[in-house]
């Protein structure tokens, strides 16, 4: 397992790119309604406060195991998440 920083450094990562790409798509699609955006960028924010503080309490600290099954479950939460915040945005292209 990487460590706690790097894992924090990588929900910031994907975190920032969905929200830059938001931006991005603002301005290549300005006949989008922004309400639309604005919730999906409030959720990506809610979604890295949210990660950001189950990173800084983790489950069983006093077990080395569980302490790694909690993180590998962390990260498949964040790339299920950033994938299903991805996929809303390209779902706006649709509409």
């Amino acid at each position: 397992m990487a460590s706690v920083r790097e894992l924090k450094k990588d929900i910031d990562y994907l975190i920032y790119e969905v929200i830059s790409d938001c931006f991005v798509f603002s301005e290549l699609h300005p006949e989008i309604k922004s309400d639309e955006l604005s919730a999906l960028i409030s959720e990506a924010v809610d979604f890295r406060n949210d990660l950001i503080a189950r990173v800084n309490n983790p489950d069983g600290k006093d077990n080395p195991k569980i302490v790694k099954a909690y993180y590998k479950t962390l990260q498949k939460d964040l790339l299920t998440g950033v994938d299903k915040l991805f996929t809303r945005l390209s779902d706006l292209t649709k509409n």
